[in-house]
């Protein structure tokens, strides 16, 4: 998947130096994979959550970050919509 966004995800992994690696592990495992459906994020990783318009929502750090993603399937790409603390996040309407 090609993983469009990532100034978004860059700016946050600087502001927020804890959720770094699992993020830059998330960006290397997303760009080496090939979903076709949710059924294949929901293979990979268990706690995503699905919104509507293809929105994917991933627990980051123990679910202390969260990252909202839109994938496009049928073009292969991964869109970064948001990411931030879940405090951050409880406060978001999606």
């Amino acid at each position: 998947m090609r993983i469009l966004g990532l100034p978004i995800l860059e700016a946050y992994k600087k502001k927020h130096t804890d959720a770094r690696g699992q993020l830059d592990a998330w960006q290397v495992d997303v760009e080496r994979q090939n979903w076709t459906s949710s059924h294949d994020i929901r293979q990979r990783y268990g706690s995503a959550d699905f919104l509507a318009d293809n929105r994917v929502i991933f627990d980051i750090k123990g679910n202390k970050h969260r990252l909202v993603v839109q994938v496009r399937y049928q073009n292969g790409l991964v869109v970064v919509q948001w990411v931030g603390t879940h405090a951050e996040y409880s406060k978001k309407k999606f």
